[in-house]
This record gives C-alpha cells, sequence and structure tokens, in this order.
C-alpha cells in the first residue's frame, strides 16, 4: 500500500527548492480550508507556510554559502601574495559541493585588521569539460580563522542568498 504523501514528496524533488514553499503552502492552505470548511483560514496557514518554509530554505541556503566561504577563506589565509593552492567544501549534505583553486593576489594591512585579496575559482565538470568560472574577494584576520569580508563577488555568484 502506498503512502497517500509519497506523491507530494515526488513532486517536491522534481521541483526542487525554489518551487518547494509554494507547492508546501499550497497543500497546507488547501487541508486546513477544507478542514475548517473556511477559505480564509486556508488561505492564512497558506500564506503562513509559504514565508516559514522561504525562510528555511533562505536560512539553509545561506549556511551553506558561508561554509563555503570560510573553506575559500581558510585555503587563502596562510598563503602569501603570489601562492596558490586549491579549496573545496564538502556539505553534511552531499550535494552541491564545490571546488576550485585561487591564489592570494595581496595583502591590505589596515589598523583594524590584517585582510587578502584573493582571486578564487568555482570548478564545473572534470577533465576535458572542466569549467572554471573566476571571482574576486576580500578576506580579513578574525581572531583566530580568516573571515570573508566582502560582499561584491558575492552578488554574483550567490545572488539574493548574500
Amino acid at each position: 500500500m502506498r503512502a497517500p504523501w509519497l506523491p507530494l514528496l515526488a513532486v517536491l524533488a522534481v521541483a526542487g527548492c525554489k518551487a518547494a514553499p509554494q507547492i508546501a503552502a499550497t497543500v497546507t492552505g488547501g487541508v486546513a480550508g477544507v478542514a475548517t470548511g473556511n477559505p480564509a483560514v486556508g488561505f492564512a496557514v497558506a500564506v503562513a507556510t509559504d514565508a516559514a518554509a522561504n525562510a528555511g530554505v533562505r536560512y539553509y541556503g545561506r549556511s551553506r554559502q558561508q561554509a563555503e566561504q570560510d573553506a575559500i577563506a581558510a585555503a587563502a589565509g596562510e598563503l602569501v601574495p603570489g601562492q596558490r593552492t586549491t579549496w573545496k567544501i564538502e556539505h553534511d549534505i552531499p550535494i552541491g559541493d564545490e571546488r576550485g583553486e585561487l591564489e592570494v593576489v595581496r595583502a591590505i594591512e589596515n589598523p583594524l585588521a590584517l585582510c587578502k585579496q584573493i582571486v578564487f575559482s568555482v570548478d564545473e565538470g572534470e577533465g576535458a569539460k572542466r569549467h572554471q568560472s573566476w571571482y574576486r574577494a576580500d578576506i580579513c584576520h578574525e581572531g583566530k580563522q580568516w573571515k570573508w569580508a566582502s560582499a561584491e563577488p558575492a552578488v554574483e555568484r550567490w545572488g539574493y542568498l548574500q
């Protein structure tokens, strides 16, 4: 016997993260409207579900983005200008793991913190089908670690998640 929620899971898997909040809102709003016999309650539940699901998706995206930025900053932190290395991130959920190369372009010393300007690639594909997209960023020494310090290159790469 098939569970009644299996088709919903299949639709969510096919639709991806962008449509998941709207699908969840539609389903929960419809169920609430039918269960209460009041379409206004169904609408209110749908709006609340969509807002909560969108917040969850954005939080998850930001945490993955921060982990990627921290991996790049950590790899570049110990290098001096002109040195190159590779970087990679392996997320807890192994979807969207990234890798690439980076180079420290220059050190930026100021009274507030030691910072570095870096260029880094994000590699897609393997072997002859490998494609590199290059970006520029600044990192700064914060306490015992290096942290991402610029928003400009992230806007193109991570969009609204920055």
